[in-house]
């Protein structure tokens, strides 16, 4: 078990990397460099970027915008099924750019809904951290279908106040003496997983007809325990802060600085199960409609300076700049069980649904 109480050492607090709304004063000045180099486009060109909150920050955005001359139009995901949901819904059509995680690829590229990468486009490519280049769940039929960005795993989120120390098993999620004061992510993929973990079986990414039933077992003696369920960072934040909530299945590091924002004496932890850890990619949707755009969008982001600013001030791992990840603490991953694309995407999404309507 590992708790991860100060990701940044003595450093620094975490960062407010929950409310990603304001940017840092001297964000886009300092980023405005990395930025100008590139050939300039036509203007009013639109990109629309399907993303999890914390990946188009202002200090990356507005340079981008003020470069190419172009708008660009966010829509956030609160969950893996909403993204997928609203990428399936237009084929892919309604966005030039989505983040999906390594589980997702054979899901979106088996429904057509993103294309193959011309790496030769993204010259930052070559800032890649060796831990990123060339990872085979990247590619099929030899050709690559996301570019590393961000890393960090879903960890066991607590309040330090209601426990005499860290939480050192999972096993905390299902102990009835915390009824009513857990919250957890309303996540079908991860929510599988992660109880194929706990419950110690093999290989939580194929499981069996019989290790389903285990695991859907496992899931609705949880539910009965939950305060609720949630989807996206500040839902789960508020209703933690606001329901003295002791412990929950979290959807990520930043979900601890929101909390201490809001007067929550936070804490995370890596219990002895391990966690779930998470690799989230650019990819370019199969339905873009200005891909040179998408491109330079994807080559600005894997700039060195976002790889810093990602883990100095938005507590996420990054894929380009190691000296951020050591000094802000991202060196958990051997604790961390990455995601793979699941055996039947489908089936854990029929036997999510079958967990939450139970009694």
């Amino acid at each position: 078990m590992s708790e991860q109480e100060n990701m940044g050492g003595a450093r620094r607090a975490m960062p407010t990397a929950i409310s990603r709304r304001h940017a840092l004063a001297t964000g886009a000045a300092a980023l405005s460099a990395p930025f100008i180099a590139r050939p300039a486009f036509a203007a009013s060109r639109n990109l629309r970027i399907l993303c999890w909150e914390g990946y188009a920050e202002p200090e990356w955005l507005d340079p981008f915008k003020e470069e190419f001359d172009a708008d660009v139009s966010i829509s956030y995901a609160g969950s893996v099924d909403e993204m997928f949901a609203k990428m399936q819904g237009s084929q892919g059509a309604d966005f030039d750019l989505i983040s999906v995680d390594t589980s997702g690829f054979d899901r979106y590229i088996g429904a057509g809904l993103i294309a193959p990468l011309d790496l030769a486009k993204i010259p930052n490519s070559a800032n890649l951290s060796p831990a990123f280049q060339d990872l085979p769940v990247l590619m099929r039929d030899g050709k690559q279908y996301g570019i590393p960005f961000a890393w960090g795993s879903l960890p066991l989120v607590y309040d330090k106040a209601q426990f005499d120390a860290a939480p050192e098993s999972w096993e905390v999620m299902w102990d009835p003496a915390n009824a009513g004061k857990l919250i957890a992510l309303d996540d079908a993929n991860n929510s599988v997983t992660l109880a194929a973990m706990v419950l110690g079986l093999d290989d939580p990414f194929n499981l069996t007809d019989a290790q389903f039933d285990m695991v859907k077992e496992k899931l609705i003696a949880q539910k009965r325990l939950l305060l609720t369920y949630f989807a996206g960072f500040d839902e789960g934040v508020n209703i933690f802060a606001n329901s003295g909530v002791k412990a929950m299945f979290s959807m990520g590091e930043p979900q601890v600085a929101g909390l201490r924002d809001l007067g929550v004496d936070a804490a995370m932890a890596i219990p002895s199960e391990g966690a779930i850890g998470w690799l989230d990619c650019w990819e370019v949707s199969a339905g873009a409609e200005d891909v040179d755009l998408a491109y330079a969008w994807v080559n600005a982001c894997l700039s060195k300076e976002v790889g810093t600013i990602l883990s100095d001030d938005k507590s996420y791992g990054n894929a380009v700049n190691e000296e951020a990840n050591t000094r802000n603490g991202f060196t958990y991953a051997d604790q961390l069980v990455f995601l793979e694309a699941p055996e039947d995407f489908d089936k854990r999404v029929t036997v999510w649904n079958e967990v939450k309507a139970a009694l």
